[in-house]
């Protein structure tokens, strides 16, 4: 497969947690033509675990992210295994030794592409999915000035305490693995990866999926097995162990006020956001429920409250699963966008 994607060279980038990787690399993708007046720029996160090819459901002529009308930037995630990551960065800030990096992290660099690389001093909006939400709330706490719009779908400010000890979970089960070798593996822990999608099966989706059994009815599955073991064990079979611990530690650090900003007072990171903001959780997303978005809401300036009415669960937001609810959250993009 030819590569579709870019490299920015970050140089050496010093992290949050203190640690600065040589070399390092945020691997992004355009899609669309940057007009003259460089404003029309969206700038579109990937989630955990996903890479810029995850998130182009949601692009398309007469879609909201329209690239004969907007200039769309994809900025994969440090440890997505495109930009620097455990999996691809050698030695000595390899596997166990890369850095715990935050969503503040990826933002800082995802501003550095847009500025040095593009000259760009104004975005449209900020979009994205799960963890895309995460870091589009960072995007507009960090830089309130620089974009009109943001509309986090199915993710949050903060990872909630609930969420945290659901990955919990998900470490757990890959570190049982004996094949993990405590990070240092030299053959895929399957074991753990596998054990990864079924921690996950119970969580991606909702009780009310599973009892009208769309995993048969809408997926096509055979059986509930057959879905675990197609979907869910499949998902994550091809990923990397470290990379996805790598991320799953930024997302249990999700915070928009852990920085030298707001010095984590989290009602001033949420109060500084200017953009107008659509804050879409899915209605019965486990991870994300609608109580938290309200909590968001209540605290910025500018932001409506908008659910998406689905049983898919956080799947709601993506990847494309559901035609309805990629609709529904197309709609609504379009309808901020010609706000």
């Amino acid at each position: 497969m030819t590569q579709d994607y870019e490299i920015f060279e970050l140089g050496t980038f010093k992290f949050q947690c203190g640690l600065a990787v040589p070399d390092c690399k945020l691997a992004y993708k355009t899609f669309g033509t940057l007009n003259a007046a460089k404003d029309n720029v969206i700038v579109y996160p990937t989630w955990y675990s996903g890479q810029h090819y995850d998130n182009e459901w949601l692009i398309g002529p007469g879609m909201a992210l329209d690239p004969e009308k907007y200039f769309i930037i994809i900025p994969n995630m440090f440890g997505n295994g495109l930009s620097s990551s455990p999996s691809n960065t050698p030695e000595p800030y390899n596997a166990d030794r890369f850095p715990n990096v935050t969503a503040y992290d990826n933002v800082k660099a995802q501003h550095r592409l847009v500025t040095e690389k593009f000259g760009i001093e104004k975005i449209r909006m900020v979009t994205g999915w799960s963890m895309g939400a995460l870091q589009t709330f960072h995007w507009g706490a960090m830089y309130p000035d620089m974009m009109d719009l943001i509309a986090p779908f199915c993710g949050s400010a903060k990872c909630s305490r609930h969420n945290y000890v659901f990955l919990e979970g998900v470490k757990a089960a890959l570190r049982a693995d004996a094949a993990w070798e405590n990070g240092r593996y030299t053959s895929k822990p399957e074991k753990g990866l596998r054990a990864v999608g079924r921690v996950y099966a119970g969580w991606g989706l909702s009780q009310t999926f599973y009892r009208e059994e769309l995993d048969l009815k809408a997926l096509g599955y055979a059986s509930l097995e057959d879905f675990l073991i197609g979907f869910w064990e499949g998902f994550f079979l091809p990923k990397d162990a470290n990379n996805l611990l790598t991320m799953a530690w930024t997302w249990q650090n999700g915070d928009i006020s852990a920085n030298e900003l707001y010095n984590g007072d989290y009602k001033a990171a949420l109060g500084a956001i200017k953009a107008k903001a659509y804050v879409m959780p899915g209605q019965t997303d486990l991870y994300f429920p609608p109580e938290d978005s309200q909590n968001e809401v209540a605290n910025m300036p500018n932001a409506a409250f908008i659910p998406v009415p689905s049983i898919w669960g956080h799947f709601a937001g993506g990847p494309g699963t559901n035609p309805e609810d990629v609709k529904f959250i197309d709609d609504k993009l379009k309808e901020l966008l010609a706000s």
